[in-house]
Order: structure tokens, then C-alpha cells, then sequence
């Protein structure tokens, strides 16, 4: 088992509730098919060996959450030198990314079908990932539900506990009020460097991140997007050497 830091020994309150909608037959018979030679059996006692996953050694990018799975297959079709994992609770989104990899032999992309955060905790290594990918998590916009936020401080730490000393972790969010719990949290973590300049709130889309369907409703109904961008540190600032 890997480490887990202290802050995150009891967690019990879900990110995400479970909502599967209704699968197609092509879904179905993806989860069927294709999940024993594109997806990841859950072994809470294995830790993940990604040069043996991928058959390589690479940059490894996990994305949590990763929907339909339209970006993640586009960023990854575009990236053939980077490895990623994509991890997702629903069956929907699921089948659909197993079709897409498999209609675009996307061999850099792998999918575990689990709660990301204890996917985190159990099986990544610590310092094994490149970056992380957290794209519109769910905002639980009423205060009572702040708790179920996947951004949150003891979080966040397990996040970057798993990045290598100059990773990043990517979140984008169509929340405004969201928007700004991500900076205050990713702010107060000392081992994080916000990767844009101190004077803007968040930087433009990057060009290589595109643009989800649900972004897109989003947008045409006029709702902005924000993306924050934080790179692991080597060490903590306060033990930083002073300039």
C-alpha cells in the first residue's frame, strides 16, 4: 500500500454520487469486451507498475473524472509520447471511452473504473505522475454539500504527494464561486506554485485542452471557464532557501 498523508486516514464523505444513467448496447458491450485489454482491474493491494501497464517508460497523467470521454481521448490521440490514465465511476462514460480508444488504437490510455481518491491513496505511487487532470468536477454549489468538493485541502495534499517534484495539477470549472475555493485552497498548499502570474486569476483554455460538450453548453449559455494551473515545488516554501 502506498503512503497516505495523515490528513486523509478517515475519509468517509463521497466526491461523487453515483448516477449511471442508461448504457447502450454499444456501452454495455464495451464494459463487456474491451475493459479486460483498455481497463484496469481494481486491486486495492497492487500497487500500479505503469511501465508495465504502458510497456514503456513515460510521463504519466492521471485524469480524474473523466466523463464521456471525448477530451480525454482527443488529448491523448495528440500526445502519443504521454502516458494516461483516465479513472471513472460511471458505466456510461466509461463504455464510451473503451470505444474510443479502441476505434482510435489509442495505446497510450488506460481506464480504472473506481473512486479516484482511493485510487490515489491505495495504488499510485507517491511521486509517479507527471500530472494531474481535474476537469469540471462537480461544484456541490449548495453550502451543506461544500464538504463533498473534491477540492480540499487534505485532498489536494494526497494530489500532490502523488505528482513528481515538478508536475502539475490542472482543475478548470465553469463555477465562478468554485473558481475561487480552487484558489484558496490550492494557494494555501505549501508544496504548490500557481504556474500563471500572481496578477491574473486564472489563465485562457490551453490550446491543447479542448473544449468538453458540457463546457461548450456552458459557454453558449454564457457561463465563463476557468483554468488553474499549479506545479509541485521540490520542497515546501518555508524550507526554501531565501534569496
Amino acid at each position: 500500500m502506498t503512503k497516505t498523508p495523515e490528513r486523509l486516514t478517515q475519509r468517509s464523505i463521497r466526491t461523487f454520487v453515483l448516477r449511471q444513467g442508461r448504457m447502450t448496447p454499444s456501452q454495455k458491450e464495451a464494459l463487456a469486451t474491451l475493459y479486460p485489454k483498455w481497463g484496469i482491474a481494481w486491486n486495492p493491494d497492487a500497487p500500479l507498475d505503469f511501465a508495465a501497464i504502458f510497456d514503456r517508460t513515460a510521463p504519466v497523467v492521471l485524469e480524474i473524472g473523466s466523463g464521456m470521454g471525448d477530451a480525454t481521448a482527443a488529448i491523448a490521440e495528440a500526445n502519443p509520447d504521454i502516458d494516461f490514465l483516465a479513472v471513472e465511476v460511471h458505466g456510461p462514460g466509461v463504455g464510451n471511452l473503451l470505444k474510443l480508444i479502441e476505434a482510435r488504437g489509442l495505446t497510450n490510455l488506460r481506464v480504472l473504473r473506481h473512486d479516484a481518491i482511493e485510487v490515489l491513496e491505495r495504488v499510485i505511487p507517491e511521486s509517479s505522475l507527471s500530472a494531474i487532470h481535474l476537469f469540471f468536477p462537480d461544484p456541490w454549489p449548495k453550502k451543506q454539500h461544500h464538504k463533498r468538493r473534491i477540492v480540499q485541502p487534505a485532498l489536494v495534499a494526497l494530489m500532490v504527494s502523488r505528482l513528481k517534484p515538478g508536475g502539475y495539477l490542472h482543475c478548470a470549472t465553469d463555477w465562478e464561486e468554485y473558481a475561487h475555493w480552487m484558489r484558496e485552497v490550492l494557494d494555501a498548499e505549501p508544496l504548490l506554485t500557481n504556474d500563471y502570474p500572481a496578477s491574473a486569476f486564472a489563465q485562457p483554455r490551453p490550446a491543447w485542452r479542448p473544449r468538453t460538450k458540457f463546457e461548450q453548453r456552458g459557454q453558449n449559455l454564457g457561463h465563463p471557464v476557468w483554468d488553474l494551473v499549479y506545479r509541485r515545488r521540490a520542497a515546501p516554501v518555508d524550507s526554501l532557501p531565501s534569496e
